[in-house]
């Protein structure tokens, strides 16, 4: 393992909650099963509270991926301007008022102190699939500064916790791009951003983080779905799109909600009773189909997260448990943070 995972680990098992700091293996057993659930955008309040709510009532933890615009009101939206847009563009919208933004800013702060993870998504939400390096580093530099000054922003600077800008600053370590868009020019500015982890790739079915270039790279699986057992990634958009075109269908939601709920639930018992394989799971703070998708996520994160052997953690909390050194007698049941290049996807 690389010096700077090694040392990632032994940062992140000092914050780890109680719950995780079991070893992931107890000796002649197999290593407990991660779930890892995540947000992306991280907008509606509502969500907020229901998703913070849903990880305390289930001993779990989960990842938000933040977009910064969403910190901005719509009154100062062209002091933000993404690589190649005009200022005020964003794909994602902004905060209808600076209240709305400073009450958003209290979800993150009291998720992070929480145990749960604040991860970035860039701004604007756009496709940077082609972007230079000096593009990239562009977008996630303003990610920082937009939420380093979002309290003062949004007329709260009393407000602003002790240590947020510290937290900015160090603290956001994991990166999820837009559209799962990827290139080379990314991995070259994540590490100069000072990222230590990136969750957009694919891969088929579940597989263990890979490291490239001093940055782990997790990968949303492709899961069995639906009556046919077709792959899909396992995020709420992509169901979204196979159930209903895209188009919200609410007469359909409880249907839509169950082959959701056998799919996360199958594809967890094929790791439990496995490999245990971390298995990762994608939504965003949209309601789609009418709550279909966050309904399912949290039947199985209620069902799941509570068992002995089951940590429902962070990115960075699994990437801490995985580097921790496996007892003798469970060195060959349990998988390891590998060293090499990331799977393709499809």
């Amino acid at each position: 393992m690389s010096s700077v995972s090694s040392l990632l680990a032994r940062t992140l098992l000092a914050v780890l909650p109680a719950a995780c700091l079991a070893s992931t293996a107890i000796a002649g057993e197999k290593p407990k099963q991660l779930v890892l659930i995540s947000f992306d955008g991280a907008g509606n309040n509502d969500l907020w509270q229901r998703s913070r709510d849903i990880a305390k009532r289930n001993n779990a933890r989960f990842t938000y991926f933040l977009s910064c615009t969403l910190v901005i009101d719509r009154a100062s939206a062209k002091t933000y301007q993404g690589p190649g847009q005009k200022p005020g563009r964003s794909n994602i919208g902004f905060a209808q008022t600076k209240e709305e933004a400073r009450i958003r800013l209290g979800h993150v702060w009291q998720a992070k102190q929480e145990g749960n993870e604040i991860a970035s998504h860039t701004c604007g939400h756009f496709d940077g699939g082609e972007w230079t390096t000096q593009q990239w580093m562009q977008e996630l530099t303003t990610f920082r500064t937009v939420l380093a000054n979002a309290w003062v922003a949004n007329d709260a600077a009393e407000q602003e916790p002790t240590g947020w800008r510290d937290f900015v600053k160090t603290g956001i370590q994991g990166f999820r791009a837009p559209y799962l868009s990827q290139g080379p020019a990314l991995m070259k500015a994540e590490r100069q951003a000072g990222f230590v982890y990136d969750a957009s790739p694919v891969t088929r079915g579940p597989e263990m983080p890979k490291e490239k270039d001093e940055v782990f790279r997790f990968g949303l699986p492709t899961i069995p779905e639906g009556p046919q057992q077709r792959q899909i990634i396992a995020m709420d958009y992509n169901l979204f799109i196979r159930h209903s075109a895209g188009i919200e269908n609410p007469s359909r939601s409880a249907e839509f909600e169950e082959r959701a709920y056998s799919a996360f639930k199958a594809a967890f018992d094929r790791q439990y009773e496995g490999q245990r394989i971390p298995l990762q799971i994608g939504l965003h703070f949209v309601e789609m189909n009418a709550g279909a998708y966050w309904r399912a996520m949290e039947r199985l994160v209620t069902e799941v997260c509570g068992r002995e052997d089951v940590a429902c953690v962070t990115h960075s909390q699994a990437m801490a448990m995985l580097s921790e050194p496996a007892t003798t007698t469970s060195a060959n049941l349990r998988p390891t943070l590998p060293v090499s290049a990331p799977s393709s996807g499809l």
